[in-house]
């Protein structure tokens, strides 16, 4: 089998802004460097309020409420012109923070969130209107503690969690002596659990499964899960399908920073397509630290410091049953140890390489999903048009390959593009979410062909220079893995003149 059917997708964010002012990477860097920062004293007053994030068209679009057509057309900049406010999307929902408070209580099985009674009781309240919570799941939410014991709680070694500033709950550590299992770690650790439970719960809903179902989970997200014996060990997964209630499932976690999600995608297919597993899930939680990472050029330029969700995500994938679209596995992209690290090297490992192995053109694609990060982020950043430069860099090669003439560099970024509109969260952007809205594309018969593009950044971890990249090709059902359009003279020529210009590059460097 060489496709594989992508059945549902779900997509949720958790408006988070107290966690993301106390345990953000940069603010609480800030607070150990400069606790009395200019930046740490304005931040708090910059914060959008729920409402304001449930209007903000990018939110919108990550949860389908809105289209990326529609998204698109939307006045900017984005963050001064709210769109109707709506929690629930096509996808999934933008939760509150006391909500997700409650949320990680829920995900909780070691006793480590405790909630301050009052907040439990109220939360209890709107949890159990949540659509895609059970019975057994609000059952888990404890009843809540005084207030004394939670600030007791704090002076030992507990983190304190806060709602519109004041005392709400705290994070306790899960070891007297491992550093990795410190307050800080758990709280981050089970953060990302929960965002992933409520991603997963919405998939189940909305593909018409029961939780019982799932065959198996791959987790993709970029948190360490383990002990001073096994840190990093894992699984996720598999504690992700605990309390979501999928008691067929087994899993394990994908980490390869943002390249993780296409790769564990890539995973996830191979189990299905060797008929291993029919029902694999797909899915990632959210990062703290990366909560407003770039909050402090926000502040200083006087833009609102939108970095307040955590995204998650959760896919189906399933057995090509002619009806759904597909994923493509006789065209994976993959950047190689050897591949080179320039721009041009990366986009033609991921673009060029793998379409042109199943007869394709760059053209042959009708909508590329390469790093989705929001440009109201990254531009007063620095890091200027990150999805915009990506689509350049296609275009570039379709120019250079004889594909598209260099006037038209333009209109292939306009057609094939889209605004950058997900949570800058390092993985969540990295192409997966816009898979959701190509499959409803898919079926509606707005476009045939997708490609969803991962980058990594393996440097981070200190242990090589090197980058990394993945990618696949997302189809319409019924067209069939190698049903294109047929492989014309040229592009045979234009094939061999490839290699053999890699064959002379080859033979120069060996003499």
């Amino acid at each position: 089998m060489t496709t594989v059917g992508i059945k549902a997708a779900a997509y949720c964010l958790n408006f988070a802004p107290e966690l993301a002012l106390h345990y953000g990477g940069t603010p609480r860097q800030e607070r150990r460097a400069k606790p009395d920062s200019e930046f740490l004293r304005d931040l708090p007053g910059r914060a959008q309020t729920f409402e304001q994030a449930a209007a903000y068209a990018p939110n919108q679009a990550y949860i389908g409420a809105m289209t990326l057509e529609e998204l698109a057309q939307a006045p900017a900049p984005w963050s001064d012109n709210p769109v109707r406010e709506a929690r629930f999307g096509t996808f999934g929902e933008i939760m509150p923070e006391d909500e997700f408070l409650g949320l990680m209580d829920i995900c909780d099985v070691f006793d480590l969130i405790w909630l301050e009674e009052g907040v439990a009781a109220s939360v209890a309240a709107k949890l159990a209107r949540n659509p895609v919570l059970g019975e057994k799941q609000l059952a888990r939410l404890e009843k809540g503690r005084p207030l004394a014991d939670l600030e007791e709680a704090v002076r030992q070694h507990a983190l304190p969690l806060y709602l519109h500033g004041r005392l709400a709950g705290c994070c306790r550590r899960a070891h007297d002596t491992d550093e990795n299992l410190e307050a800080g770690v758990m709280l981050e650790n089970l953060a990302s659990k929960a965002s992933g439970v409520l991603a997963l719960l919405h998939l189940i809903r909305n593909a018409g499964l029961a939780p019982a179902d799932i065959d198996f989970v791959v987790e993709c997200s970029e948190e360490a899960v383990g002990d001073t014996m096994q840190r990093g060990g894992g699984n996720m997964a598999k504690a992700l399908a605990e309390i979501a209630e999928c008691v067929n499932a087994s899993g394990f976690d994908v980490r390869a920073f943002c390249a993780g999600p296409v790769a564990a995608l890539i995973t996830a297919a191979g189990m299905v397509a060797s008929g291993a597993r029919p029902n694999v899930a797909v899915v990632s939680g959210g990062s703290v630290p990366k909560l407003y990472m770039n909050a402090r050029d926000h502040v200083k330029k006087n833009v609102p410091p939108l970095e307040n969700c955590l995204g998650s995500f959760a896919l189906l994938l399933t057995p090509d049953d002619g009806q759904t679209p597909v994923m493509r596995l006789d065209s994976l992209g993959k950047h190689t140890v050897g591949a080179g690290a320039s721009p041009q090297a990366v986009t033609t490992a991921l673009t060029f390489d793998p379409l042109s192995r199943v007869g394709l053109r760059l053209t042959d694609v009708d909508k590329y999903a390469p790093e989705l990060h929001n440009a109201e982020v990254t531009l007063p950043a620095g890091a200027g048009n990150v999805p915009e430069a990506n689509y350049k860099m296609i275009a570039a090669l379709a120019v250079m390959k004889g594909q598209i003439a260099r006037g038209d560099i333009d209109a292939f970024v306009a057609e094939r593009g889209m605004p950058g509109f997900a949570p800058i969260q390092g993985h969540i952007p990295s192409g997966v979410p816009y898979v959701g809205h190509a499959l409803e594309a898919m079926k509606a018969g707005r476009i045939r062909r997708a490609m969803i593009i991962g980058k990594g950044s393996l440097f981070l971890g200190r242990l090589t220079n090197l980058a990394d990249g993945a990618s696949f090709i997302l189809e319409a059902p019924g067209m069939g893995a190698g049903a294109g359009r047929q492989v014309r003279q040229e592009d045979v020529t234009e094939m061999l003149l490839t290699a053999l210009g890699d064959l002379a590059a080859t033979l120069q460097k060996g003499r």
